[in-house]
């Protein structure tokens, strides 16, 4: 991918692996062709006049995706990790990644036949279908993680707008819950600790009656008009847990569905946005903040975002 008439500088941009095999194979600072990488029109116009030099100097790489990456190298342009761009060398359930997802927009979904469906009462194809609903409706959202907690009963949510909900029966700090939970495996096995180059949440979690989530997906999403979306998820089911026992908690197991109020107004937080657009900073990267304005009517727990305010602290 290349950009024409857009932006003057030399970019370089992918996503990296989610195996930190893969990314010690090849290299932690390319950008793998399955998830899609891309390069600017400046960069690509100063390539093209000796690429076939380069390719003849590098002949022992492996890779075409690293080639690449030494043929940037030749111009001085570094490479940029995008976030939101995901090779996806996991295998098993990614629902543990994609509830934690980073605060960049989705742009992509490598290896998606291979892991198991998102939504587990579907097929990968209608798993995708259903998830590109939400997109329809607002794509600048779509699986950003917004967090908030209710006092009165000492829950933590956290949601993964337009794919799922969590409620956890005690107040769990921000940077934990912004960990993915380690519902998947990596792409390979071998000798080594499969360790990722990110930080997780062990899968000890799900016995603890106090960090195992009660998990929810996406069932419906719907634009209302006006300044209002509602998205809606439904308990996927029972945690099969006793209720925490930190003093003062109750137990989430009666809540069937959590119903989220977001505004139409699309989210600006891409920062490559900010080289092609002249974005303010300002105007990027935060979450937002949400408060829980129900609980329990008719089981449902209702989360409204918002704007944070200036000197808001988000716990």
């Amino acid at each position: 991918m290349f950009w024409q008439n857009t932006i003057t500088l030399s970019v370089y941009i992918g996503g990296q692996s989610e195996t930190l095999r893969s990314d010690l194979k090849f290299s932690f600072d390319q950008g793998f062709g399955g998830a899609g990488f891309a390069l600017s029109y400046p960069l690509i116009s100063a390539m093209v006049k000796d690429l076939e030099g380069c390719f003849k100097r590098y002949p022992y790489l492996v890779s075409a995706d690293l080639t690449t990456k030494y043929c940037v190298d030749e111009f001085g342009v570094p490479f940029s990790a995008e976030r939101g761009i995901h090779q996806i060398d996991l295998h098993g359930d990614i629902s543990g990644l994609l509830s934690s997802h980073p605060q960049a927009p989705l742009m992509s979904l490598h290896h998606f036949d291979i892991v198991s469906p998102i939504f587990p009462s579907m097929d990968r194809f209608q798993s995708a279908n259903h998830l590109m609903k939400s997109a329809k409706v607002d794509q600048s959202r779509l699986l950003q993680q917004t967090i908030c907690y209710h006092k009165p009963t000492n829950w933590a949510f956290s949601v993964s707008w337009g794919y799922s909900a969590h409620i956890y029966e005690k107040v769990i700090p921000r940077t934990l819950l912004k960990r993915p939970l380690e519902t998947f495996r990596p792409w390979s096995q071998g000798p080594e600790p499969p360790f990722f180059p990110f930080n997780t949440r062990l899968r000890k979690s799900f016995s603890d009656p106090c960090d195992a989530p009660h998990i929810f997906f996406m069932e419906s999403v719907e634009n209302l008009g006006g300044n209002q979306i509602v998205s809606t998820y439904v308990r996927s089911g029972s945690r099969r847990l006793p209720t925490c026992l930190f003093s003062g908690n109750h137990s989430a197991d009666y809540i069937s569905k959590v119903r989220v109020l977001s505004p139409v107004t699309k989210l600006i937080q891409s920062k490559l946005l900010i080289s092609i657009l002249s974005l303010s900073l300002s105007q990027m990267d935060r979450s937002e903040c949400c408060d829980i304005i129900q609980v329990g009517d008719k089981n449902i727990a209702e989360v409204k975002y918002r704007t944070c305010m200036d000197d808001e602290i988000l716990g």
